[in-house]
């Protein structure tokens, strides 16, 4: 892990330079540019609207776990279960030819306290160029493949660990501050960057919790366009209740096809960050003076084979099995997650309009801790999903 060295800020620092000199050097182009000749003729705004329903049939295969991993020593908990995930709704609005708002919003989390939930999206982007665009309102920053597309492509059950984990620690998921992003050419490298700041609290928020901000970088370079193989740096610093925190992460992805019909698409995720929720949840007088003495640190590796059938009835089928490692306290108190989902798809409708997939999920942990989430599990999955 020499990625994660003593080195970690110089190399957040860089990345935030280098993001920013893109973000000036659009800026110049953009003056360089002559006036548009006249206005298109399109009449504006434009709508577009968007939905997905995913539903799921859940089994929990372990004794005295339910099918939320919680462990009972009584006996208690839920062993089957059917649940709606997502029930989401998309509004696009073009207002003009670079200007676009976003609203999106998962009715199906009303089951839930819906004060800070439903709204997902909500953002304005003004697009200059290829080059570069601002966001700006509640939106997921970029730090990693998985923030790169959305939910309803996704090709294993859910999320990554690492995903999540990441997400209640404010640099991924959907947060609420501004970006930058754009695609550029470096010689013949494709390029793409973004430059973002966020309250790092989440969705829905009021305010922020204080007056620290989390600033993050995310530089995606095409290394070939034979194999589409991509890598990613990402990098984040910030300031959370008056105390230095930062996150590194890399990232590895490649399509490679085979012949028209068979295709492996591979992901490899690494990241590292300061845990600051688990650090302020102790006593303050038990507290060491810097927060980077609890850290989380994750990987995923996630590959997907692909075969088109191109059927009039079945569009597709896929094999997946994804591996994740988590340990979200290994210098104080390690005790590591490994979750291996192996997973079966079949497409019905192309672009994953209608689909079924059958899994199981397997959870092991290094000590396992009774009455606690923290508890070996195998959890067999089907889910459905429909995209319109």
């Amino acid at each position: 892990m020499a990625f994660f060295s003593i080195k970690k800020k110089s190399l957040v620092f860089c990345m935030l330079a280098f993001g920013l000199s893109a973000h000036a050097q659009n800026q110049d182009s953009l003056k360089t540019q002559p006036p548009q000749q006249e206005e298109d003729n399109v009449k504006y705004p434009q709508l577009q609207i968007k939905g997905l329903f995913q539903a799921r049939y859940l089994v929990g295969m372990s004794k005295d776990v339910d099918v939320n991993g919680v462990h009972h020593t009584d006996g208690s908990g839920t062993d089957n279960n059917f649940l709606l995930k997502y029930m989401r709704v998309q509004i696009r609005a073009q207002i003009s030819k670079r200007t676009e708002v976003v609203v999106l919003a998962n009715l199906a989390d009303f089951k839930n306290d819906p004060k800070s939930r439903v709204l997902e999206n909500a953002y304005l982007k003004y697009t200059f160029n290829p080059k570069l665009a601002i966001t700006v309102g509640q939106f997921r920053p970029w730090f990693g493949i998985e923030e790169t597309y959305p939910i309803d492509i996704i090709k294993s059950l859910d999320w990554s660990n690492q995903y999540t984990e990441f997400g209640k620690l404010g640099w991924t998921s959907f947060q609420i501050g501004m970006s930058a992003t754009g695609q550029l050419q470096l010689g013949e490298i494709p390029f793409q960057y973004a430059v973002s700041v966020v309250n790092g609290n989440g969705k829905n928020q009021i305010n922020d919790n204080d007056n620290g901000k989390q600033y993050s970088t995310r530089l995606v370079f095409g290394l070939s366009k034979k194999y589409n193989f991509n890598v990613g740096l990402n990098g984040g610093i910030g300031e959370v209740f008056s105390k230095k925190v930062y996150a590194l992460g890399v990232d590895l992805s490649s399509l490679v096809k085979f012949d028209p019909k068979w295709s492996l698409d591979m992901q490899l995720e690494a990241k590292q960050a300061t845990n600051h929720i688990l650090y302020n949840s102790i006593a303050p007088e038990l507290r060491p003076d810097n927060p980077d003495q609890y850290l989380v640190r994750g990987v995923y590796f996630l590959p997907n084979l692909r075969y088109e059938i191109n059927h009039k009835n079945l569009s597709a089928f896929e094999l997946s099995c994804r591996y994740e490692y988590l340990d979200t306290n290994f210098r104080m108190d390690s005790n590591p997650r490994q979750t291996i989902t192996p997973m079966v798809g079949l497409e019905f409708l192309k672009n994953y309009g209608a689909r079924i997939q059958l899994g199981v999920q397997f959870d092991r942990y290094k000590y396992q801790v009774e009455n606690t989430n923290q508890y070996n599990n195998n959890l067999f999955i089907v889910q459905v999903q429909s995209r319109f």
